[in-house]
């Protein structure tokens, strides 16, 4: 079939329109016609080049949800006519890390930025007679892609689909790296650096948790307002700023959990961060950036004398069939806000300028509707 797609065909380019081929559904492989895509940060590392993909041309996008339209031979997880929300990490159920309650690391994983369907290593997707890659394995940059159903996660119908596509990345891992990765308990100070989508979902994790005091630091004055929305308790713009507000607000104890979940990983970041952990606490860096880049500041003194704890989370430490069914339930029932998320809408050819907003900080999250 033939639909549309945002492609990238070299890194450091704009997003392109091209027309897509898309093949039928191969062995455990499922069409999914999708009704929006979330517009990650993730995308933006792929186009300028900081993380680099198997292969162009190059479809985007992996938050996404929508409705199955033809399984392959196989499938037997899903059928024609579900809802279901895309995974950005498949999860298999069978290799270690999942038999161990660790799907977000699953040896699926090993073929993310590959771009080829998991089955057989080729593509159903093709432009300008070419096999394309696809991001994390979905490119949900496409109103109907072809995914594994390894990525797909099976939703009841009430569920609206714009707002089931937020939780296949970006909300799930921020609400999982303050739940799961910080293990951020009531009565807690926490705060996390950065408020795009993956600082969102940081902040109403921790909030849900039952923290005491969940501070917010972001440059830009318009995500500092909106942090309160999804349950800041305080927003600042620095960590110079943050640090004198923790002495206050703990009695000079700092955080017990800081979050980290910049736009953009940078190894200069982790001792100013590590500064405003407690004794005994946790630093949890969530961010992706460069993937060259090895230089870090970290005073070792501090990490061993004060008992401190720097760890790395994946996907938030989540379970995408657990997690995402989970957290929209929340949402469904009031405690968990997905809509205010969205700050604006998109059609496909407008993701150029969703990515300009996002890179101008107007954005918590843009969205791609179909």
């Amino acid at each position: 079939m033939k639909s549309q797609a945002a492609v990238l065909w070299e890194p450091g380019r704009p997003w392109e329109i091209e027309e897509l081929e898309l093949d039928a559904p191969k062995y455990g492989e499922v069409k999914v016609e999708l009704a929006a895509s979330g517009m990650c940060h993730s995308d933006e590392h792929v186009r300028d080049g900081s993380v680099p993909v198997g292969l162009y041309p190059f479809i985007g996008g992996h938050e996404g949800a929508g409705v199955v339209t033809e399984i392959g031979p196989g499938v037997t997880s899903v059928e024609v006519g579900d809802h279901v929300a895309l995974g950005f990490i498949p999860a298999c159920g069978r290799c270690r890390a999942c038999a161990t309650g660790k799907s977000s690391i699953c040896d699926l994983g090993a073929h993310l930025l590959g771009g080829h369907q998991i089955s057989d290593g080729t593509a159903r997707h093709h432009v300008r007679g070419q096999g394309a890659g696809i991001q994390c394995l979905l490119g949900t940059f496409a109103p109907v892609t072809v995914v594994n159903e390894a990525s797909c996660v099976k939703l009841t119908k009430d569920i609206p689909l714009d707002k089931a596509a937020l939780v296949g990345c970006g909300v799930t891992t921020g609400w999982g790296s303050s739940v799961y990765a910080a293990g951020v308990s009531a009565g807690e100070t926490v705060v996390v650096l950065g408020m795009g989508g993956v600082g969102c979902g940081a902040v109403q994790g921790a909030a849900l948790a039952g923290a005491r005091h969940v501070v917010l630091v972001d440059p830009s004055p318009f995500k500092r307002e909106q942090a309160k929305v999804f349950g800041a308790t305080h927003a600042v713009a620095s960590i110079e700023e943050a640090l004198p507000l923790l002495h206050d607000l703990t009695w000079g104890q700092l955080a017990d959990k800081v979050i980290i979940t910049v736009a953009v990983a940078d190894g200069a970041l982790i001792a100013p961060a590590m500064s405003l952990v407690a004794k005994g606490g946790t630093c949890v860096h969530v961010s992706v950036g460069d993937v060259t880049a090895t230089d870090t500041s970290l005073s070792l003194f501090d990490l061993t004398a004060m008992r401190k704890t720097l760890k790395g989370a994946w996907f938030g430490n989540a379970n995408i069939r657990f997690d995402i069914p989970h957290l929209l339930r929340l949402y469904m029932e009031g405690q968990l806000e997905l809509d205010a998320m969205i700050t604006r809408t998109y059609t496909l050819d407008q993701v150029n300028d969703g990515y300009e907003a996002m890179r101008n900080a107007e954005n918590v999250r843009g969205l791609i509707l179909y």
